[in-house]
């Protein structure tokens, strides 16, 4: 998985990016390259507009952000984490890993203080 930021111009439209995948099927050895571009109005509108998936995902890469102290993660805090994936539970009820990472990040942050 492969999560990047992109942060766009006032008014920008049409094509942001194209994005190009190479993996080898560890079974098989075969070989695969997917290419694809992306546009603007496939864009949610918000953060919270953006599928639940999505969001857990984000909220996974900024907690290990947190954890290893980047550079990235200097305006988060775990609360607004915890505050995300405790969100995205309601719409994910039946995922064993939603609750899971709730649960570490709920210790990570008893344990920050």
């Amino acid at each position: 998985t492969a999560l990047c930021e992109l942060k766009l111009l006032p008014g920008a439209e049409g094509r942001l990016a194209t994005v190009n995948v190479r993996y080898e099927d560890p079974d098989t050895g075969e070989v695969t390259e997917i290419g694809r571009d992306f546009y603007r109005n496939q864009l949610s509108a918000t953060f919270a507009a953006a599928s639940p998936r999505f969001q857990l995902d984000a909220a996974v890469a900024e907690y290990a952000e947190i954890l290893r102290e980047s550079f990235w993660s200097l305006e988060s805090s775990m609360e607004g984490v915890r505050a995300v994936a405790g969100r995205v539970s309601g719409f994910l009820p039946d995922g064993p890993d939603v609750t899971e990472f709730l649960y570490l990040v709920t210790q990570a942050a008893l344990i920050a203080g």
